[in-house]
């Protein structure tokens, strides 16, 4: 991802793009009357494939190629199928399309906003067929917007801004938002996001919101957001590492970080999905400093890595094990729904899987 800069009337914030090819490089034109294995050759011999006509020509090539991925591989294992969907992203993304003038060359493409929103500084460059693809559903869903049943309305995400799929750890808070007799003059939402939690939170009550992102794509979506519904005065954005900027101390701070422990390099959308081993440690060293005397932390969490075998340890009971910070005030856990029966992906293990809220409360 490039980073490209967007005007506000608060400050200039840089936004994460997908890194646009400027320079001249070598391609092999494919055209649809080709046989796509020529493609599929070249893109494994290294090469990059521009498409050259039309749009669905892309597409093409992408579902050949993986046909002959999952015909080279014959374990269903969960570490399989990530390996086999990591080989396939590093392929398809020396998959290529031209864009000039913030629209796409080849014929019969879609209309995609955010060209001119973030390559507003160049006329002409290439991109991933994947990343367009991604680019384009980001745009759907951003005008469009997401329905979002807790809230009984729709939020509209912004490019690179993660947005759940699933609704039963959102289920799990408002229950227990509903149930909370404790203050409500502020608290802090980690890792803000589209800020539905947020958005519950002040749904239930809430005075402010002090919400923080590492993410810049989130803040500057979420900015957009708060002006249409005229809350800035409800929630304070902070673009940062965890607490960020924000030093308020809080009776409520609510985190729902990654579920999955990383085994690589993450950046952008990523950590929103992936954890780094010392995240854990690092967020209950700073939340001891933001939270009142009385004040509670929840988390909304899941034993995915566990059913999945990504992972061996719960990090939040790796944590209340120390005893030296936090206490277990209360563990719910709901059981996810069944994957969808569109689905291609073995997902067997969706059947063992749980969403928690956990509550925490100061050792003293």
């Amino acid at each position: 991802m490039k980073e490209s800069e967007l005007n506000s009337t608060e400050n200039v914030i840089k936004v994460d793009r997908p890194e646009p090819i400027t320079s001249e490089i070598e391609v092999v034109q494919y055209k649809r009357r080709m046989d796509p294995q020529i493609a599929i050759e070249a893109l494994l011999d290294g090469y990059y494939v521009l498409i050259d006509d039309y749009f669905s020509s892309g597409i093409t090539i992408l579902s050949e190629l993986k046909k002959y991925l999952k015909n080279n591989k014959s374990d269903k294992s969960y570490k399989e199928q990530h390996d086999t969907r990591s080989e396939f992203r590093d392929l398809s993304h020396k998959l290529l399309l031209e864009v000039r003038n913030n629209k796409l060359v080849v014929k019969k493409a879609p209309e995609i906003g955010w060209f001119k929103i973030l390559y507003s500084d160049l006329n002409e460059f290439l991109l991933p067929f994947p990343q367009v693809q991604g680019l384009n559903s980001s745009w759907q869903w951003y005008e469009k917007g997401i329905s979002i049943p807790v809230l009984h309305r729709k939020i509209h995400p912004w490019f690179g801004t993660y947005f759940p799929t699933r609704f039963e750890h959102l289920e799990l808070f408002d229950n227990w938002l509903k149930e909370y007799r404790g203050e409500k003059k502020s608290a802090i939402d980690i890792g803000i996001g589209s800020g539905i939690l947020s958005f519950q939170m002040l749904k239930h009550g809430f005075e402010k919101v002090c919400g923080t992102d590492s993410n810049s794509n989130a803040i500057v979506g979420l900015r957009e957001d708060l002006k249409l519904n005229n809350l800035q005065s409800r929630i304070e954005l902070f673009h940062g590492d965890l607490f960020a900027n924000c030093v308020e101390k809080s009776e409520l701070i609510v985190f729902n970080p990654p579920w999955i422990p990383a085994f690589h390099n993450i950046d952008g959308i990523d950590k929103a999905i992936y954890y780094e081993p010392n995240l854990f440690p690092r967020f209950f060293s700073e939340a001891k400093k933001h939270l009142s005397e009385n004040g509670r932390i929840v988390l909304l969490f899941s034993n995915l890595a566990q059913v999945t075998k990504t992972g061996e340890i719960n990090p939040i009971e790796v944590e209340l094990a120390k005893g030296n910070k936090f206490k277990k005030e209360l563990l719910i856990q709901k059981k996810v729904a069944s994957a969808s029966k569109n689905t291609r992906r073995d997902q067997s293990w969706r059947s063992y899987e749980m969403v928690e809220l956990w509550v925490l409360k100061q050792d003293i």
